[in-house]
């Protein structure tokens, strides 16, 4: 089970969005890779970033801050925002990501993904933001009319490393994950799940480490760490003992 800690990055800053709006972009740290070595020095084990400049432009903004993070820091690094073909996925593989995130085109070109998969076997993941249920795309700036499980079971069997899931209407505001919607998708496909948007404080942490979401891969905490929310010694040797 493992707990990512997340970076999002604006203008090449650290920040946290609420309900993923860019207007209201709260920043945490101006170094972006101190903010890496910072989270590896308290013992996480993956890091998940996200250029959310890249998600809006469709393609690298913040590219020099995620080198800087991938100079910094010896831990494995997951980046989405913006990435858009194999090109792009090529490139951030051979600067030393571990994986790549494919959101907008997932639902676009979902026949990309799947070459994607078969290119670089492990480390393509597919990233899932959802609004009532349905997948938000751009940035978030747009709703489709495709349901969640839908796009999810599209890839089974494609060799889809993960899929991130996040529930924007619970992203940046600490109400906590949408633990039944999450555990539904994980049910529902054989591609392990990340839960994310809305872990706020320990007792997201605990529920996490309860027996019936161990069929998770982890959750990604963001505005929780920064605010000093998370116990993060306690909750990594919890997460640990899990696993």
């Amino acid at each position: 089970m493992i707990l990512f800690p997340a970076i999002d990055l604006k203008d090449g800053q650290c920040v946290r969005l609420k309900l993923g709006d860019m207007d209201q972009a709260t920043i945490f740290n101006d170094s972006p890779a101190a903010q890496a070595k910072e989270f590896e020095d308290q013992g996480f084990r993956f890091l998940h970033m996200v250029d959310l400049n890249g998600a809006f432009a469709g393609q690298s903004v913040n590219g020099s801050a995620v080198e800087e993070v991938l100079k910094t820091v010896k831990f494995p690094v997951q980046l989405g925002g913006g990435i858009r073909d194999l090109t792009q996925i090529e490139t951030w593989l051979g600067k030393g990501l571990t994986r790549v995130i494919l959101g907008t085109i997932a639902l676009r070109n979902p026949d990309l993904v799947k070459q994607a998969c078969k290119l670089f076997p492990g480390q393509v993941a597919v990233g899932i933001d959802a609004r009532a249920g349905k997948v938000a795309v751009e940035g978030w700036a747009e709703t489709s009319e495709m349901d969640v499980l839908e796009m999810a079971k599209n890839f089974e069997g494609a060799g889809v490393a993960a899929i991130i899931y996040t529930d924007i209407d619970r992203d940046g505001v600490l109400s906590g994950i949408n633990w039944s919607a999450t555990l539904e998708l994980a049910k529902a496909v054989c591609i392990p799940v990340i839960a994310s948007g809305g872990l706020a404080s320990m007792k997201d942490i605990e529920t996490l480490a309860s027996p019936q979401y161990q069929i998770l891969e982890g959750a990604i905490s963001g505005r929780a760490l920064y605010d000093g929310r998370i116990d993060v010694a306690r909750a990594l040797a919890l997460l640990e003992a899990e696993r």
